[in-house]
C-alpha cells in the first residue's frame, strides 16, 4: 500500500499535473487513473481503475463528479473532506480506496487553487490522528450532523496542519541551503 500512496503523491508532485488536468475535465477518468496508481500491486489488471459495478456505486461516483466540476459553490476545504468522505465511505474499487481518497482531497484542493502547487501534506496530520481519522470516517459515514461536523473539523484541521507541515520543511531547507551556500563560499 505504501507503494501505492508513494505513486500517487508523484503523480500529484508540483500542483498543475496531467492528472490535475483529467480531474478537472473528467473526474471519472481520474480516479480510475488514482486507483491504477495506487493498487497496481494489490490487484490484478482486470480490477485496475474499474469501480465495483454495484449500481449505487456508479450512481454515487457520477454525482461526485458532478459536483465536484462545478456542482457547486461550497469552499475548497469543505468539498475536500466530502469527495474524501465519500471515496472512504463508498469504497468504490474495493483496494486501495484511502489512497485514492486522499489522493482526490489533494486533487480538490489542487484544482481548486487552495494549494495550487499541492505542497501540504494533510497525509502526515491523518497519520498522526489515525485513531481520529477514523473514528471521523465513521461518523462521515454515519451521515450525522455530528459525524458530519467531525468529519468536516477533522480534514480542514489536517489541511491546516499539512500547510504548517510544508512551511516548516521549507524553512529547512531554506535554512539548510543557505549554511551550505556559506560553507561554499569559505575559503580553503
Amino acid at each position: 500500500m505504501l507503494a501505492g500512496a508513494l505513486r500517487v503523491s508523484e503523480a500529484l508532485e508540483g500542483g498543475a499535473t496531467n492528472l490535475v488536468g483529467v480531474w478537472q475535465r473528467a473526474p471519472l477518468q481520474a480516479l480510475a487513473r488514482l486507483h491504477a496508481l495506487a493498487a497496481a500491486d494489490l490487484t490484478d489488471d482486470e480490477h485496475l481503475g474499474r469501480p465495483r459495478t454495484d449500481t449505487d456505486v456508479g450512481r454515487r461516483l457520477e454525482l461526485l463528479a458532478e459536483i465536484v466540476t462545478g456542482g457547486t459553490s461550497v469552499p475548497a476545504p469543505v468539498l475536500a473532506a466530502v469527495a474524501h468522505g465519500e471515496l472512504l465511505t463508498l469504497a468504490p474499487f474495493g483496494t486501495a480506496d484511502g489512497v485514492v481518497a486522499r489522493g482526490v482531497s489533494r486533487l480538490v484542493t489542487i484544482a481548486s487553487g487552495l494549494d495550487p502547487h499541492g505542497l501540504g501534506v494533510p497525509e502526515v496530520y491523518w497519520m498522526r490522528q489515525s485513531g481520529d481519522y477514523r473514528a471521523a470516517a465513521r461518523g462521515f459515514a454515519s451521515g450525522t450532523p455530528d459525524g458530519l461536523t467531525a468529519w468536516l473539523v477533522l480534514s480542514c484541521r489536517a489541511l491546516h496542519a499539512g500547510a504548517r507541515e510544508a512551511l516548516q520543511i521549507a524553512a529547512a531547507v531554506a535554512s539548510g541551503g543557505s549554511q551550505q551556500t556559506k560553507a561554499g563560499d569559505a575559503p580553503n
